[in-house]
């Protein structure tokens, strides 16, 4: 399921994800999980010291070709059960200790889990890269005024620094969510074929809390073969961070269109045919990995829908679009992390479009201006009055119609755009200190 590497790799996927998540990497993760759980075994007393130590040496040395052992996963169903026969037939005559007790669905969950501690890890590094360029840029341009859009039609004045900052929001949540499901997701898997711990006897608790220490992994609260949540939440966690991006990409292709281009990011792609154009392709490569892994996000709840003690159909589910989900996160994150380092306002096409707009997006405060000194009803019938007169061209801009009305006030000056965008420069500067200082408290 990997991207990297094929034509569209660089653009909607990521080679170090992909190494991360690569088969070598999951065949190395399950190697070092029968090594820590043999080792916790020999401690126990449940296998020889020695056969722990010969199965050290025999996973020390395999490197088996993934493709070599495709076709005995076709036959098992299952990633770990070729990669148990290696190890086993590695170990000579201490083989038979290797694997015991466990099931293979353990073998590859906890291998699983070493995956997506290094997965989360370059996640959050790039998460928290981007989080800090946008904050950057939000306080460098916290006092330019630029016209927001509701429902695709101009509002009224808002920053561009407070239009970044919701951007950085919903980054700085995401990493605050991120630390929350970690301990819920990087878990040990160790309960036996039925989740029963059976074939331990009674040394399962024991065995589990050594693996957990010696992998750095979390203990769960019970056997996890079928109750993929766990799986389930970090997919949502990925199309938030995906949707998050994908609402930057779309925020920064419509400000950049020809038509606006009240902002510039990313060096743009060319037409084949239209010399003219710079086709903003990585705003658009964000918007479509959003969209994918939305769409992939109800595969994984499908794959919470788990017959029994374990059900391959959904397990498949799972194995063939998490690390998809993954891949495109970390593809959108260095993509996400390029354009906001790029990221320019245009002044002299925002000046444009408010000079367009012949300050009719100021009507909202003259309501209000009006209001501090006659009843609302009449202020509001001025204002009306006003714009018609602008769109009767009857009046150049709504300040000049309101002081034909009202000439009691600057208007021109009241209704300046640097004067209504608010509270839009203190959120522009707002840092959530709170959330940045709470992360690097958690432990890891």
């Amino acid at each position: 399921m990997m991207l990297a590497g094929g034509l569209l790799g660089q653009l909607y996927g990521d080679a170090e994800m992909a190494a991360v998540l690569s088969d070598r990497a999951a065949i190395a993760a399950m190697l070092r999980v029968e090594v820590a759980l043999a080792r916790a075994q020999a401690d126990l007393g449940v296998i020889p010291a020695e056969a722990a130590e010969a199965i050290a040496a025999a996973a020390d040395g395999l490197d088996p070709d993934p493709a070599a052992l495709a076709g005995e996963v076709a036959k098992a169903g299952i990633t770990a059960q070729p990669v148990i026969k290696a190890l086993k037939q590695a170990a000579g005559d201490c083989g038979s200790f290797a694997h015991y007790g466990a099931t293979s669905q353990d073998i590859v969950d906890t291998g699983l889990a070493l995956q997506l501690t290094q997965a989360l890890d370059l996640l959050a590094s790039r998460l928290r890269a981007l989080e800090d360029a946008l904050g950057r840029k939000a306080a460098d341009h916290a006092t330019l005024s630029i016209p927001a859009r509701t429902r695709h039609q101009i509002a009224a004045p808002i920053t561009l620094g407070a239009k970044i900052a919701v951007w950085r929001g919903m980054l700085a949540r995401n990493l605050e969510r991120l630390e929350q499901l970690r301990p819920r997701v990087l878990l040990v898997s160790l309960h036996g074929a039925a989740g029963t711990e059976a074939a331990f006897a009674g040394h399962g608790p024991a065995l589990r809390a050594a693996l957990a220490e010696a992998l750095a992994l979390g203990l769960p609260d019970g056997p996890w073969h079928s109750a993929r949540d766990g799986m389930a939440e970090l997919a949502g966690w990925l199309s938030l961070v995906t949707g998050a991006l994908g609402k930057m990409g779309l925020d920064l292709v419509q400000l950049g269109q020809s038509e606006i281009g009240e902002v510039a990011a990313g060096s743009g792609g060319g037409s084949s045919t239209m010399p003219q154009k710079a086709n903003p392709v990585a705003g658009e490569a964000l918007v479509s990995l959003a969209r994918l892994n939305a769409g992939d996000l109800a595969g994984m709840h499908q794959a919470l829908i788990h017959a029994q003690e374990r059900d391959g159909m959904a397990l498949g589910l799972e194995w063939n679009i998490l690390p998809a989900m993954l891949e495109r996160t970390a593809a959108a994150l260095r993509i996400g992390g390029d354009l906001a380092e790029s990221l320019t306002p245009q002044p002299g096409r925002i000046a444009a479009t408010f000079a367009a707009d012949r300050g009719r997006m100021g009507a909202e405060a003259a309501g209000f201006l009006l209001s501090a000194t006659m009843p609302r009803p009449e202020a509001l019938r001025l204002v009306a009055e006003a714009l018609a007169l602008v769109q009767a061209d009857k009046a150049p801009t709504l300040a000049d119609a309101l002081a034909r009305l009202r000439p009691d006030r600057d208007w021109k000056g009241a209704l300046a755009p640097e004067e209504l965008t608010g509270a839009a420069p203190d959120q522009a500067r707002a840092h959530p200190e709170h959330s940045k200082s709470k992360r690097e408290d958690q432990p890891r």
